[in-house]
């Protein structure tokens, strides 16, 4: 992992590629991709003497196990940019076999595995315990520090995804874990280790309770060890579960240009591609907390269609949020999946016809594992349902609530089979799934001591299963995550859906705003949010790839003029978003600063610097560098508040820097800029 005759890392401007001085894409280098290929080989190649993963079983290590066990290789190309290598260990005295799934990448210096566990004996295992889907040893050379990089998570406050950095010194250890059972519930499953001008990024795909620990020696070395925060349990024959989903990617030089190449690899392999598309920025709209209040049926949804009509907003899709299912009038009333026929007596199927009439795609919100008493499914199949503990912890609803067991194949098949159904007889284009509970509790109070964790592992197989079935399926139909806002935005979720709705702390919170683009933007390109204020300050600070309009467009007296006018802008700058994210200032959620970031499409050489003035900032003006320009290329720059416009060659962009003036406080501005011959 380290060279003490390594060159001195070079520039991240030096990394690009010039070509009659327009810069081309952001890549990974060659000295990348080694490191990524010479590590896979040392780790699942013929010679590899330690798998980057652990665990004990009957009382011994994997190591000492595996080692002795009947192996099996097989070797899948996928596609042209992904090689597939399975590794079967299979111990022949109790019909244990652990698979591990390795796919690596020929366009990013990047690997990623998955090791499953399956009984094929006919009795029960001796206990499995201490799964690790990743344990790993890193040195650093002689000089420097081991840097972690990594983020809140969404706890549902203005620091959601603030970015944090933990120097990993001699002899510290760092233990991170998501807390009731949500992915991103409190912590982020997303690292980046930085030592001496390179680094990994490290990432955990798992839906459930992870946890991730960062040891130090006394000298140059790091243990990194993360997986399924609790696993002891015996296997029934027949019977198989899974670790999380590792991801390593590798890179050298520059932190945030790994960022960039990590944003790039989501875009290329990760995000959906219904009919092998991106999709780009996305508006919709709908009366969600106008349908909170009861103010929900089918004249109301139909007539705010007609409004946006009357007002020339062509949005890509309507959304219908919670309440719209039998549930008396409140909508956490969930488990009666059926659409209220007295507000909608033509069902759901009256409205969506309407909004494809105006060429309008459309949006359904689902909460599947939530079950509330007096609703179908707590009625007809509570063997379906886990019941929690005596005195759960932070549930969002009343303990008398259930969760949907999707462990169950037959509660599994029915969701599907009840879902799908409803999705073809509604018309519904994007289904849009929420999950407000803590379901850790429920997971463990209904494990036995020698099957610690496997409710929660079955749970998150069948869930990833019922999605990836609703996708075969709806091959054109888009996922949207919701689980209380951005709790469930892990890898594995973000490879099925995309999150339209990235927290639920939205209310105009600008500063907190600005503070959650900044730091989701590192790891994600794609996230939505909303803004209920027509106020430019709060609404750019709310805007992202997704865009969602919730205003109430009875009352004639909104400023209409200025609404349309902010989004008019952001259609015109929001492709934007999905380049390489550069931050130009530091992440503050203080009212005296200026914040700042740079999103730029080197490809066709375009791009935007968004700048926030505070409302207590003394400072009129601040000066920015911008980052990947092609030095020599002039860019036109549009101020798009006053049209004004000027002139600047990329180099004193990067070096002199861009000025921005900002007079109102709070205040704000939007510059975009285009490369000449690009104009």
């Amino acid at each position: 992992m380290c060279s003490e005759a390594s060159p001195t890392p070079k520039a991240y401007g030096d990394e690009i590629i010039c070509l009659n001085n327009q810069t081309q894409a952001l890549k990974s280098t060659a000295d990348e991709m080694a490191s990524s290929n010479k590590w896979s080989m040392a780790n699942f190649g013929q010679e590899a003497s330690v798998l980057p993963f652990s665990f004990k079983y009957g009382g011994h290590s994997a190591a000492d196990l595996l080692k002795t066990w009947d192996i099996e290789r097989t070797s899948q190309k996928l596609d042209e940019r992904r090689t597939q290598q399975t590794l079967i260990y299979t111990d022949s005295k109790t019909g244990l076999e652990v698979r591990c799934v390795v796919v690596e990448y020929k366009d990013f210096p990047t690997v990623e595995w998955t090791v499953y566990f399956k009984n094929t004996g006919a009795a029960d295992t001796p206990i499995i315990k201490n799964i690790q889907a990743l344990d790993l040893h890193l040195e650093r050379c002689s000089t420097g520090e081991f840097l972690l990089h990594h983020h809140v998570g969404s706890p549902t406050s203005p620091q959601d995804y603030r970015p944090l950095e933990t120097v990993l010194g001699p002899k510290t250890s760092r233990r991170i874990t998501t807390s009731g059972g949500r992915p991103v519930n409190s912590d982020f499953p997303y690292f980046n280790i930085e030592w001496q001008g390179e680094g990994i990024i490290i990432v955990i795909g798992w839906q459930g309770q992870w946890v991730a620990e960062f040891v130090r020696d006394g000298d140059r070395k790091l243990q990194v060890r993360a997986g399924q925060e609790v696993t002891h349990f015996k296997l029934h024959p027949g019977e198989e579960v899974r670790s999380p989903m590792i991801i390593m990617q590798f890179w050298k030089g520059d932190y945030i240009r790994s960022q960039n190449i990590w944003r790039r690899w989501m875009m290329a392999h990760n995000m959906p591609k219904p009919e092998g598309k991106l999709p780009g920025p996305i508006l919709s709209a709908g009366p969600c907390w106008v349908s909170t209040y009861g103010i929900n049926t089918a004249e109301q949804q139909m007539l705010f269609i007609e409004r946006y009509q009357e007002e020339q907003v062509k949005l890509a899709y309507w959304w219908v949020d919670a309440g719209w299912y039998v549930c008396d009038n409140y909508w956490p009333k969930t488990g009666t999946w059926e659409v209220d026929k007295k507000r909608f007596p033509h069902g759901l199927r009256e409205v969506f016809d309407y909004a494809h009439s105006k060429k309008i795609k459309t949006i359904l919100w689902f909460q599947p594992e939530v079950v509330a008493p007096g609703t179908w499914l707590y009625e007809n199949h509570p063997e379906w349902l886990l019941t929690p503990p005596p005195n759960p912890g932070g549930q969002a609803y009343e303990a008398t609530s259930r969760l949907l067991n999707l462990g169950n194949p037959a509660a599994l098949q029915w969701l599907i089979d009840h879902v799908d159904r409803l999705l073809t007889q509604e018309g519904v284009d994007l289904y849009r799934e929420d999950f407000n509970m803590d379901a850790l509790y429920f997971w463990r109070a209904n494990d036995s001591d020698d099957r610690q964790g496997i409710t929660e592992n079955h749970h998150v197989i069948g869930h990833l299963a019922y999605w990836d079935e609703l996708r075969r399926r709806h091959p054109k139909m888009l996922i949207d995550t919701c689980a209380s806002g951005g709790k469930r935005n892990d890898i594995k979720s973000l490879r099925r859906a995309l999150p339209l709705w990235r927290s639920d702390h939205t209310f105009d919170d600008a500063v907190g705003n600005q503070c959650i683009t900044y730091g989701i933007s590192f790891w994600l390109p794609f996230y939505g949010t909303t803004f209920y204020t027509i106020d430019p300050y709060i609404a750019r600070s709310c805007m992202s790839p997704g865009l969602v309009l919730d205003f109430d467009l009875r009352r004639r007296e909104l400023n209409f003029p200025l609404l349309w006018q902010l989004v008019n802008q952001w259609r015109e700058f929001s492709p934007n978003f999905f380049g390489d994210y550069y931050p130009l200032t530091s992440y503050s959620l203080e009212n005296d600063v200026w914040m700042a970031w740079q999103f730029n499409r080197p490809e066709i050489g375009k791009g935007m610097a968004q700048a926030f003035r505070r409302a207590n900032s003394p400072y009129e003006s601040a000066c920015f560098k911008l980052r990947g320009l092609a030095p020599d290329a002039h860019y036109k720059l549009t101020n798009l508040d006053d049209q004004s416009f000027k002139e600047m060659t990329g180099r004193e962009l990067m070096e002199k820097g861009l000025t921005i003036v900002i007079k109102d406080q709070p205040g704000t501005a939007i510059i975009t800029y285009e490369r000449e011959g690009d104009w």
